[in-house]
């Protein structure tokens, strides 16, 4: 039997859960109950894993750093999560179009329609790994909550042979897709409420995982100062608000000062720079070009 036929029932994730073998017989109440529960084991489940997270987060930087590209592949919920975690980088982060990627097995139209019969071709995974150009600079990070997902653990060994830097995301130990990986992150989550609904505990921690490796990498890379959202987009009413926010926070100034600044620099690192180093807009975008973008390397100049 191959890694990527290992049966289901040898899997914790496949288990019963002792505690939810009557859930059909619970009032709504109980079963939310039980559900918290469950849930709450999640994030000491995560917290067991953060050398690995931590590890992730270091070589994923250097590769973006450089140039490189980060690119979630999965099959159902756990493509669904890359794509959601990449789709919300440009906003929250500003990040080039492109630098991170999220793909589903079967394409855009498996967001909203379940195609499952793709998780089972590994020569699928190769071929979308391919398409997508996956290169030595990049980052593919491979998501299967049982680890044993034909298709990523393709996606995850083309990325190896042409010199990737390659994650494997399970929620099982010793998972197969972590073979053909450089890191491996196993959050072991145990059955799920309705046995082998890996939406669940295993979807959980696995969101709760790519929150981690997404922002954890941005704040590296300088897209943040302090905990302060510094590269939000200003494209609506809301995040423009937000800025004006940001830069009252950072700064001391007025909200109506905020916003003057704001207009003139037109973002928000440029805003904060040009306030704290006392120095027109222009020469703050100067700065903050020759630091590569971080604000307090800027304010260091």
């Amino acid at each position: 039997m191959s890694d990527s036929e290992l049966a289901l029932d040898q899997l914790a994730t496949e288990g019963i859960n002792p505690a939810s073998t009557g859930i059909d017989q619970m009032t709504s109440l109980e079963l939310a109950r039980v559900m918290n529960e469950a849930d709450a084991s999640v994030a000491p489940a995560v917290a067991r894993q953060l050398p690995q997270i931590a590890a992730a987060i270091a070589a994923i930087t250097d590769r973006l750093a450089a140039g490189g590209r980060l690119i979630y592949m999965g099959a159902g919920t756990s493509g669904r999560l890359g794509v959601l975690d990449a789709s919300e980088c440009p906003p929250t982060f500003n990040t080039p179009p492109g630098q991170v990627v999220g793909w589903i097995a079967g394409g855009p139209a498996a967001l909203t329609i379940s195609i499952e019969a793709v998780e089972d071709d590994p020569d699928l995974g190769r071929a979308d790994a391919a398409e997508l150009q996956v290169g030595a600079g990049d980052v593919l990070v491979g998501i299967a909550a049982s680890g044993r997902t034909p298709y990523v653990l393709g996606a995850l060994t083309f990325a190896r042979e042409v010199g990737a830097l390659t994650i494997a995301l399970a929620c099982n130990a010793d998972p197969p897709i972590g073979r053909p990986a450089d890191i491996t992150i196993a959050i072991e989550t145990g059955p799920e409420i309705v046995s082998g609904s890996t939406r669940l505990k295993a979807g959980t921690a696995q969101k709760m995982v790519l929150n981690m490796l997404s922002t954890g990498v941005m704040i590296r890379l300088g897209k943040t100062y302090g905990n302060l959202m510094v590269d939000v987009q200003l494209t609506n009413a809301k995040l423009r608000r937000r800025a004006v926010a940001i830069l009252e926070t950072a700064t001391g100034l007025s909200t109506e000062d905020a916003t003057t600044l704001l207009a003139d620099a037109g973002d928000t690192k440029t805003a904060i720079v040009a306030a704290l180093a006392g120095v027109p807009p222009a020469a703050a975008r100067e700065r903050l070009r020759a630091a590569g973008g971080v604000v307090r390397r800027a304010l260091e100049g």
